[in-house]
């Protein structure tokens, strides 16, 4: 079942239990899937695109929830965390900073990374591997801080 099929279904199940939330979050997913299909009809959804499409709604709760803390909106930085729940359970497993420590030290190894001039090197392989896998700043600060342990 596709990304497409699964928001659709629980659309329906949310509506039907009257979870509000939950409805809500995915009708916003779905339309982003929507729009993206309008984007580009002629090609056929892939994994990659609707990996991209979770990150992009995750990456937006996470920047709206320290946003709203900021300027001391609590009860919507809640509604938003509620929200970034329901987007994890369609995300693969995310991994532990011990798995990306290790993923990237291997990185490091097989691309004889010794000093922060390799960093873009490192931290492009590192991405690509860990693609929805792990938070892009979790793994920027894991690749600056083995690189300056190497150097």
């Amino acid at each position: 079942m596709n990304l497409k099929e699964k928001v659709g279904a629980q659309l329906v199940e949310s509506m039907k239990k009257g979870d509000k939330l939950r409805t809500e979050t995915m009708r916003m997913l779905k339309a982003q899937i929507l729009e993206f299909e309008k984007k580009d009809a002629l090609n056929k959804m892939t994994e990659n695109d609707e990996l991209a499409i979770l990150n992009i709604a995750v990456k937006k709760r996470k920047e709206s929830i320290e946003l709203f803390e900021k300027g001391n909106r609590l009860e919507l930085a809640e509604k938003e965390k509620a929200e970034l729940v329901i987007l994890y359970e369609f995300m693969p497993k995310q991994l532990t900073e011990i798995e990306i420590s290790e993923i990237v030290k291997n990185i490091i190894k097989t691309e004889n990374a010794q000093c922060d001039k390799d960093f873009p090197k490192v931290i492009g392989k590192a991405m690509q591997q860990l693609k929805g896998k792990a938070d892009g700043k979790i793994v920027n600060n894991i690749v600056k801080t083995l690189l300056a342990a190497t150097s």
